[in-house]
């Protein structure tokens, strides 16, 4: 945690330099699989939910101006107590589309905001806000990535990639 706290700090010390719109993005924590649930939009498992309630701990002493997750249990359920934490409401966004992230920037520029999304489209975002195809597609069993994105303006940014 302490290694955490020393890169927000980081970033926050670089958004005093300049207007900074930060990024937090996150694939939803881990769901349920195979036969348990339904398969087309599966809820969390006992260890997703815990995740969930460490990205408040996480979180804890960022501010943050908003939040948003794609229309799927999984990802409103991972930042569902966040939300509560934070008392903000999620929004949904639709992934992968382009119009949907300026929107984001153009709304918080200068915020900082938390994305919840999935093994395919967290990665997809922060290429986009990079203007560059450094990052894959995360593997489908990994959870615990979180890209923090610093845009300095379109299509620059900075991406730091950490484990949760």
């Amino acid at each position: 945690m302490k290694v955490l706290a020393f890169f927000f700090c980081l970033i926050a010390l670089d958004s005093l330099s300049q207007d900074v719109t930060t990024f937090i993005l996150i694939r939803h924590a881990e769901k349920l699989s195979g036969n348990m649930g339904d398969k087309s939009d599966p809820d969390l498992t006992e260890e997703g939910k815990q995740r969930a309630q460490r990205l408040v701990s996480l979180l804890k002493d960022v501010g943050v101006d908003a939040i948003y997750s794609t229309n799927f249990k999984r990802t409103q359920y991972t930042v569902a107590p966040l939300s509560a934490a934070k008392g903000i409401a999620v929004k949904t966004y639709e992934p992968k589309n382009t119009a949907a992230i300026d929107a984001m920037l153009e709304a918080h520029g200068g915020g900082t905001i938390v994305v919840c999304g999935h093994s395919n489209t967290t990665p997809w975002t922060a290429n986009y806000l990079a203007g560059k195809e450094d990052l894959k597609d995360f593997d489908d069993s990994d959870y615990d990535n979180v890209l923090i994105v610093s845009v300095t303006g379109k299509k620059a940014a900075k991406v730091l990639w950490l484990n949760w």
